[in-house]
């Protein structure tokens, strides 16, 4: 994306303003491009979905949360890059419960490292314990969870070995694609 990054998303507070200018201005130009739809890459810009969908001239998907209010009689969990940068706002953006039980990857992992600190090597092997441990976690302090949305565009190869760990469904953005793409 043209004038923004993984440190503007993935913030507590981001420069509102600036990222909501830099995501129309994108929308604008791929929609130009021919684009009929259109999804961001970070399930932390979910607090930009409403705003976003009145600039933007084609439908937007921002993030994997929009699928928490579609899980009807559901408990969603969500496990996050950042359980400290995920507040109740991003989920009041996309009309899900405040109260969502979150569990967030460790903030001196290996996933961090890589997909927030923009490292260069990826141990997939670490990442998936560290996911694992989230989930299980998650599990631990919220028994009544029965599914699990995982937040961030980077923890869909791992949604496999979390549903055989945990016993329990898991919903990613891939899964929130294709019912956006079957919409169009």
């Amino acid at each position: 994306m043209k004038g923004i990054g993984s440190a503007d998303a993935v913030a507590a507070h981001p420069d509102r303003p600036r990222v909501l200018a830099a995501l129309g201005a994108n929308a604008e130009a791929l929609a130009a491009d021919g684009a009929v739809g259109l999804s961001t890459s970070c399930g932390f810009l979910a607090l930009y979905q409403k705003e976003l969908e009145a600039l933007s001239p084609v439908p937007v998907a921002t993030s994997a949360l929009l699928l928490i209010k579609t899980l009807v009689g559901k408990k969603v969990g969500v496990i996050t890059a950042s359980a400290a940068n995920l507040t109740p706002a991003h989920f009041a953006a996309v009309d899900a419960p405040g109260d969502t039980p979150v569990a967030g990857l460790p903030a001196d992992g290996s996933f961090a490292a890589t997909f927030l600190r923009n490292g260069l090597t990826l141990d997939r092997d670490a990442v998936e314990r560290e996911a694992i441990a989230a989930g299980r976690a998650l599990l631990a302090k919220h028994p009544a969870v029965d599914t699990v949305v995982l937040e961030c565009t980077n923890l869909p190869p791992y949604k496999t070995a979390l549903q055989k760990a945990l016993g329990i469904p898991v919903f990613d953005v891939l899964d929130l694609l294709k019912s956006f793409h079957a919409r169009l």
